[in-house]
């Protein structure tokens, strides 16, 4: 049975000032609604990137503030319960890090804001996390790995989305677990 760390809650501040933050900016080439239905499908992140290896929805729809997920990375090799305090349909999500599976996290959060553009969308995605002293070495030292870790899933996560455009309304339901 996994033993839960718990971790403190986090704001909007905390993205801001978090001592390991880590921004990334993606130009996805269609609209904010094809985005914003990869990133609340029901295979969310797992259809998209191999090092995370489930990715559960413990709310039922439709989501919005107060949303939960569960996401694992690795099979098991640590894993995050998140609670969505902000949920701006079609345009905005942020989540903070309720208790991660692994100690070593004092708080994460992750914020996830899409806004058209001429071209399609500007996806710009945020990590902020902090740690306990002891794992903040580690953590420093891994931030170059982190970085290049999280980039690769921001533009999975753009190339799903223009993947998307080429389904139709059906196909896209059966992606967010919904029916018509």
């Amino acid at each position: 049975m996994t033993r839960w760390h718990p971790l403190a809650a986090t704001d909007d501040e905390f993205l801001q000032t978090a001592r390991f933050r880590i921004v990334h900016i993606v130009n996805v080439s269609t609209d904010t609604d094809h985005v914003w239905n990869v990133l609340t499908a029901h295979d969310a992140l797992v259809s998209w990137t191999p090092l995370i290896t489930a990715s559960e929805w413990t709310s039922s729809r439709p989501f919005g503030v107060g949303t939960t997920r569960t996401v694992t990375l690795g099979h098991g090799a640590a894993a995050l319960r998140e609670r969505f305090y902000r949920w701006d349909e079609g345009r905005r999500m942020t989540f903070t890090a309720e208790s991660a599976s692994r100690p070593g996290f004092r708080r994460f959060a992750e914020d996830i804001t899409l806004e058209p553009t001429p071209d399609g969308t500007r996806l710009t995605w945020t990590f902020a996390v902090d740690s306990t002293p002891g794992f903040a070495p580690i953590l420093a030292l891994s931030l170059p790995l982190l970085r290049r870790v999280t980039r690769g899933w921001a533009n999975a996560l753009a190339d799903t989305a223009l993947a998307d455009t080429a389904l139709d309304d059906t196909a896209l339901d059966e992606r967010r677990g919904t029916t018509r």
